[in-house]
């Protein structure tokens, strides 16, 4: 399939670097049931398709949804959906394994099977050789309104489980019956594991008169040290939503808010060791590249040795120009010593969330900081040279009133009188606005959702109110948020609503371009299920919740407590400083380490002055789908897996001294391309050379690199003429064209006469057909504009191949050849 028409086509191809390609008895599809720039920013992922590859007798396989552009194409052609690593149809895996991690990813689910040719139900699956379709993730923890359409849920961490379901699988495929009933009983026996069609619930596959009865206890991991984690991560080429390197640096959160699900279910906290922290760092940068490592934590803030922990990560890495990020942070925990850590190398965005408007407000929330706090928390941030700031809030609160929705707005307003008091210079301070979504396993799990009329009125006024005060405000589709909670606590009846859904177009719900709620009021018409009914339903402590049959571990007792103590206004302190007998038993030695005051260096090697390198490579393959700027993100993470010693740009936002010919369009081939970069001595252009290219992916390859003096004539001024080799094109206007002397094509607002910049045209053979193209003037040449003009063949059936570039030096020469520059000679 050409890709030139889709969009991002980069999502699409393979040979990504770290990525694994292994044959293995056992099969599985990792499905993320979202687009690649998700799916590819998903920790988990990660996790998961390094612990299979690493067992012997498995392998891991990446699949994605596509977008709605490739799932047109993809339908119109019967084309079935594929893994990346081998292009292997999905109904050929052994195993299917997708991640929950929103609910509104659940139509999507159904598409990817869909689009897979796997049946979307457990019981039009059991009788053939499809694979075992298992789920994990947050949504685990009420896995009913999907429990028609999954064989088996893992509930809770999947690093250890995921190893005992691959070892029962893998037995029961070379030494079992075949039968998928006597699979689903091995399954069941797994702790954390939930099968719907052996576990007692409606859904009756296999005709049993009698099943089992269950409580299913979630999974979790003891010590994060011991818990397998990726050094060597795959690189897509797209920048994907978290493009950096995430080092977990605990699991879990000790602060108790009431409405967060994440804070319960991933209890009690863990925190990785710092010299576990450091050494997984070293190695995903050495592996990988890239120049920013983010260390994540649903409380970051809190983790016991962060400040010396950030002090030693700089001592290691800022002369490399490394920097370093932190997820939200709690208002009471920004610390001015940890910001002036973090700006070394380059200051990165800052998210504070302080949830409620007002101090009463984030009582009842288990959000424990006072308006002197945020207020302190700001004049630091600005002091220390923050230009960039996010603040979330959520509406729609347990005891919510209006003195708390002005709240929002006086807390935005302190922000931005502070941010002038305080810098010099514009702040760029950016809103968002979230309805409170009631979410199972939680203090708040009892407590319907605000309807929509009364979350829309106070979204507005929010709105109005901070309308032409200088700040960005994002807010919530509030429909979208209506799905979530009625998913998030709701039963198995929802399933049909989901699959009906799904069946009138529904998936990608969570992207607002995609989503169509009409759809699903459709579904609801047609199923007589009421959404609204389920986000706003109140329950009692005595009602049975439809999820109970889930235990993380915190019980039912301890989180009415928390309930009754949020709307009474009552603050819980942080659980590592008091036990509040939550259900769980926690071993304290994993949750908090003491620092140890040792302090990591790094010996830098001695350097001399820098020199110029002007390098020509090539493009070629499935990595001619690659942008411009995907290109250049490739190559300079290349150079520094390389150990190529970069020179930086002075200022706050330090970027590698390299520059880039003339940008080749998406799906076109090059050649000979080019790039500049200043390098540190000593550099040795043979081994350099060898060394880039190994650890370059397919497709782009180092020809030659040279030494040339700074004040060479930069790439993107020197080339002014273009060689082309076109295949597939038809020449029927050709003629007609190089008879004339003026054809004029609109460019924006300025007329641009094309056939001064057609210097050749020639038939190579019965397909090919070189053109030369060169800029007039001032103005730059486009390729896609002279085949506009002068071809009848659509573009995305052409391949186009950039053959040469050129500057003019007493005539047409290339930028590497030697008489166009002024060869330098220097001692390594």
């Amino acid at each position: 399939m050409n890709l030139i028409s889709i969009q991002k086509p980069s999502r699409y191809i393979n040979k990504e670097i770290n990525a694994i390609y292994k044959k293995a008895p056992v099969k599985v599809a990792l499905a993320f049931p979202d687009i690649y720039e998700i799916g590819m920013s998903h920790l988990g992922l990660k996790i998961l398709y390094k612990i299979i590859n690493d067992l012997p007798f498995a392998s891991a396989e990446r699949v994605f949804s596509p977008w709605i552009d490739l799932e047109a194409q993809m339908k119109s052609g019967n084309i079935i959906l594929e893994s990346l690593e081998f292009n292997r149809p999905l109904r050929e895996f052994d195993i299917i394994g997708f991640s929950l991690q929103y609910e509104l990813s659940f139509t999507t689910v159904l598409n990817i099977l869909s689009l897979g040719g796997v049946p979307l139900r457990t019981e039009d699956r059991v009788e053939h050789l499809f694979p075992l379709v298992i789920a994990g993730g947050p949504c685990t923890v009420n896995p009913f309104p999907m429990s028609p359409f999954i064989d088996a849920f893992l509930i809770g961490d999947g690093e250890d489980a995921i190893k005992e379901i691959l070892n029962i699988y893998y037995l029961w495929k070379s030494e079992g019956d075949g039968k998928k009933e006597s699979l689903f009983y091995a399954l069941s026996n797994i702790e954390g594991i939930y099968v719907p069609a052996i576990h007692k619930t409606p859904l009756n596959i296999f005709n049993k008169s009698t099943k089992k009865e269950y409580l299913i206890k979630r999974r979790f991991i003891q010590n994060l040290d011991d818990a397998p984690y990726p050094e060597n991560p795959v690189i897509p080429y797209t920048a994907i939503i978290h493009d950096r390197i995430n080092i977990e640096v605990s699991r879990g959160c000790s602060m108790g808010c009431r409405f967060c699900q994440a804070g319960i279910i991933y209890r009690p906290v863990r925190e990785r060791s710092p010299d576990k922290v450091l050494d997984l760092a070293k190695k995903n940068l050495k592996n990988t590249g890239y120049d920013e490592v983010s260390f994540t934590s649903l409380s970051a803030g809190d983790y016991s040795c962060l400040l010396q922990i950030v002090k030693n990560f700089n001592n290691l890495f800022h002369k490399k120009r490394i920097s370093l990020s932190l997820p939200s942070l709690r208002v009471a925990s920004i610390n001015r010593n940890i910001l002036k850590e973090i700006r070394t190398v380059r200051k990165t965005g800052f998210t504070i969330a302080p949830e409620a408007g007002t101090h009463r407000l984030r009582n009842v929330i288990n959000k424990d900081f006072s308006d002197s706090d945020y207020e302190n928390a700001l004049k630091i941030l600005f002091e220390e040279g923050w230009h960039k700031l996010k603040l979330y809030f959520m509406i729609g609160l347990p005891t919510e009133t209006t003195k708390d929705i002005e709240g929002i707005i006086q807390m935005v307003m302190l922000a931005l009188k502070i941010a002038k008091q305080n810098t010099k210079r514009r702040v760029n301070i950016n809103i968002g606005i979230s309805p409170f979504v009631p979410k199972a396993h939680t203090p708040f799990q009892w407590y319907g959702q605000n309807p929509i009329n009364e979350m829309e009125e106070k979204k507005g006024y929010i709105t109005k109110k901070l309308s032409k005060k200088g700040v960005y405000i994002k807010t919530h589709n509030l429909n979208m948020s209506l799905l979530e909670a009625a998913f998030s606590r709701g039963d198995a009846k929802l399933s049909s609503l989901i699959e009906i859904a799904w069946s009138l177009g529904c998936r990608l719900d969570g992207w607002s371009e995609v989503f169509d709620f009409d759809k699903w009021k459709e579904a609801m018409n047609r199923t007589g299920l009421d959404v609204e009914e389920y986000a706003k339903k109140t329950y009692t402590f005595t009602d049975t919740l439809p999820w109970e049959k889930i235990d993380t571990g915190v019980t039912k007792e301890f989180l009415w407590k928390e309930y009754q103590k949020g709307l009474s206004g009552n603050i819980t302190i942080d659980c590592r400083k008091v036990c509040h007998n939550c259900g769980l038993r926690c071993d304290q030695k994993l949750r908090r380490y003491e620092n140890n005051n040792i302090s990591y260096t790094t010996s830098q090697p001695l350097h001399f002055m820098p020199i110029r390198i002007r390098a020509e490579f090539s493009k070629t393959g499935l990595l001619k789908y690659l942008s411009h700027l995907e290109v250049m993100s490739v190559i300079i993470r290349a150079l520094r897996r390389a150990d190529v010693n970069l020179e930086y740009s002075k200022g706050y936002h330090p970027v590698p001294e390299i520059s880039f010919g003339p940008p080749l369009a998406v799906g076109v081939a090059g050649l000979s391309e080019y790039f500049d970069m200043k390098v540190l001595q000593p550099f040795d252009l043979t081994t350099y050379k060898k060394n880039i290219n190994a650890v370059l992916p397919e497709g782009i390859y180092i020809k030659d690199m040279a030494v040339i003096p700074f004040d060479t004539e930069s790439l993107n001024s020197f080339i002014k003429r273009y060689e082309y080799e076109i295949k597939g094109l038809k020449l029927t206007n050709i003629n007609k064209f190089l008879s004339e002397k003026e054809i004029f094509f609109k460019r924006n607002q300025k007329e641009v006469n094309l056939r001064n910049m057609l210097e050749e045209v020639k038939q190579i053979n019965e397909n090919t057909v070189s053109i030369i193209l060169v800029d007039h003037e001032e103005t730059k040449v486009r390729l896609s504009e002279i085949l506009q003009v002068i071809m009848n063949t659509p573009f995305e059936e052409l391949d186009i191949t950039r053959i040469s570039l050129y500057g003019w030096k007493s005539g047409w020469i290339k930028p590497l050849q030697k008489n166009s520059l002024q060869m330098v000679d220097y001692i390594d």
